[in-house]
């Protein structure tokens, strides 16, 4: 999901100016677009970095992803793409890997499939440039590798598979991703939103899903565990974007007590606030992913898509899914009408799980 669903960057990593800085061996990767698979990515980085010798790691990335990538310490560099969500703008991008030609880099790994996102590092002259067949990259990309689905169908088993030769096996296990989160973080985060500081377990939900509504969980049931929760003298905190204020704002009215936070934090505090809860109970999202990456406790809901393929990458999270016969059918909205394979999703098992995830960590 794109990240203005926490309205937009917070603080930024330091971007270097182009210049020969850069060491022999040193990798520039193009990252991706959406908040889930940045996070993804990020067992890319750390498998770069575990070689031997170890390169370092520049990321050309839209500009709301720097708060991320500020909290992956694989990450060197960070570097802006100045371009909106969609926009082919191929001057832009000719002029960034024009700027970055006295670098020096020896790999190019673009993780997106576009003829686009490749534009940038043949630009840059990087003389190996690694990616997966796609649209007319011939040219831009010399090291084209093709995509096996059924050998790698998790989106992350992609992303990982670049950083090897090509047609070798991904040896296991692929590392997790893991967002460097400070105890001074979140309690600035927390001071900034004006959340209290009381040592009540919090319960973060992400009842918001930017795919479209086939992948979101009632908010009736979200409303459900909330009351729950609060009734057992929790705090419950609301995430979410501007978009997805109607479906919060229903939410805690239904469930006095609760705190709204959709569209009032930017992405770093979000990252933040999330590493400081006791659960997180999400939709299929990016705010999951970012939540797993903290390492905090993740009850991930699952419904027209399949946790086979983009699952939360941490062994603290519990998927719940039904795999109804007519699941995953990875569309925008429910194709029957009935949304089954969520609404049958009944909010005790999502408080089961709740429960059994804290008492875990406790």
């Amino acid at each position: 999901m794109p990240a203005s669903i926490c309205g937009g960057p917070g603080r930024l990593p330091a971007v270097v100016a182009a210049g020969n800085d850069t060491p022999q061996g040193a990798v520039l990767v193009v990252g991706p677009a959406w908040v889930g698979d940045m996070v993804m990515a990020q067992s890319l980085f750390i498998t770069l970095r575990q070689r031997r010798p170890g390169p370092e790691v520049d990321v050309i990335a839209p500009a709301w992803s720097l708060p991320l990538l500020e909290r992956m310490p694989e990450v060197r560099r960070a570097i802006p793409l100045p371009v909106a969500h969609g926009e082919l703008a191929l001057g832009k991008r000719w002029r960034l890997g024009r700027s970055l030609r006295q670098r020096g880099y020896q790999q190019a790994i673009v993780l997106p499939r576009s003829a686009k996102a490749a534009l940038p590092v043949l630009a840059a002259g990087v003389p190996r440039r690694t990616g997966y067949k796609g649209e007319h990259r011939y040219g831009l990309l010399n090291d084209i590798r093709p995509l096996d689905r059924k050998a790698l169908y998790r989106t992350v088993d992609r992303f990982v598979a670049l950083g090897h030769e090509a047609d070798a096996p991904l040896p296991p296990p692929i590392p997790e991703p893991r967002l460097a989160v400070t105890a001074d973080g979140r309690r600035q985060a927390r001071s900034e939103l004006g959340l209290a500081s009381d040592d009540a377990p919090v319960l973060a939900l992400c009842p918001g899903a930017e795919y479209g509504p086939a992948k979101r969980w009632p908010p009736e049931y979200f409303a459900e565990v909330a009351r729950e929760r609060l009734a057992a003298g929790w705090q419950v905190w609301l995430f979410g974007s501007d978009k997805d204020q109607p479906i919060t704002g229903g939410i805690a009215k239904a469930a006095p007590g609760c705190t709204d936070l959709a569209g009032r934090t930017t992405l770093a505090q979000a990252i933040d606030l999330l590493a400081s809860a006791a659960v997180v109970v999400s939709n299929d999202s990016g705010l999951m992913h970012v939540a797993a990456a903290t390492g905090r406790p993740v009850v991930a809901l699952y419904g027209s898509s399949d946790p086979g393929y983009t699952p939360p990458l941490s062994a603290r999270a519990r998927v719940l899914y039904l795999g109804l016969d007519c699941s995953p059918c990875f569309q925008r909205e429910c194709p029957l009408g009935h949304l089954n394979c969520l609404r049958q999703m009944h909010p005790a098992r999502v408080l089961e799980a709740i429960t059994a995830l804290h008492r875990e960590a406790s």
